[in-house]
């Protein structure tokens, strides 16, 4: 096998990033939020990846939970949902235990068949990380979890790719990287992984030098991949 070590993103890639905003709607009585749940998850993850840059480029750094929660007051205000704090912390224990998408369990089930490590490298907290991969089920299926707060800082810089020899052992040249976030892939083929683009929602190629290696519109098609 070429690979030794295949290296997920979590967030978009694993777990289902829209799953809190929708059963969150789905238990609610408030036709608002009812009718918003999709702008309300797409406002929060954009503002929750947005503050990651920044920060990385004010050189400044807090973690993921706290971006988490600041990205979502900033999408509750803008949906004028800001005044319903049941709703907030809702929407924020809900994020810790993520779904994963539905192909997710049954892809790591068969790559654990194969000769390869399988891990987590995510802007995510270990606990966060932790707690979406235990009630996910899929704790059991990786070797490793790591997050970007090993070196305090967010993907894309370099420093979070170098994680995966510090922490895991493995060379470049040995990680498949697989990611749904285009920015992410570019960080990471510029590094000099090989990558896959999961590309679940059927987005253009970021116009940029750095681009992916393979791209899915799901995991599934990592089997054939690595076979």
């Amino acid at each position: 096998m070429q690979y030794k070590s295949i290296v997920f993103d979590a967030y978009g890639t694993l777990f289902d990033i829209t799953a809190a905003a929708r059963k969150s709607a789905l238990a609610s009585s408030t036709l608002l939020i009812k009718n918003d749940w999709m702008d309300l998850a797409e406002i929060w993850r954009k503002k929750q990846i947005e503050y990651t840059w920044l920060q990385n480029i004010l050189d400044c750094h807090s973690d993921f939970s706290d971006i988490t929660s600041k990205a979502l007051d900033f999408a509750l205000e803008e949906l004028a949902l800001d005044q319903q704090p049941k709703l907030r912390a809702t929407l924020l224990d809900l994020y810790w235990t993520s779904d994963a998408y539905p192909e997710v369990c049954q892809t790591l089930e068969k790559l654990n068949v194969l000769d390869v490590k399988l891990s987590i490298l995510s802007n995510g907290t270990s606990d966060m990380l932790l707690s979406a991969c235990a009630s996910t089920g899929i704790d059991q299926l990786l070797d490793f979890v790591v997050s970007v707060e090993e070196v305090g800082v967010f993907k894309p810089d370099r420093r979070v790719y170098e994680l995966v020899n510090a922490k895991m052992g493995y060379q470049t040249r040995e990680t498949l990287f697989v990611s749904s976030n285009g920015w992410d892939i570019v960080g990471a083929s510029k590094f000099g992984f090989s990558t896959v683009w999961v590309n679940r929602n059927k987005k253009p190629v970021e116009r940029l030098p750095w681009r992916p290696n393979n791209e899915f519109p799901n995991l599934e098609h990592l089997i054939d991949l690595l076979n």
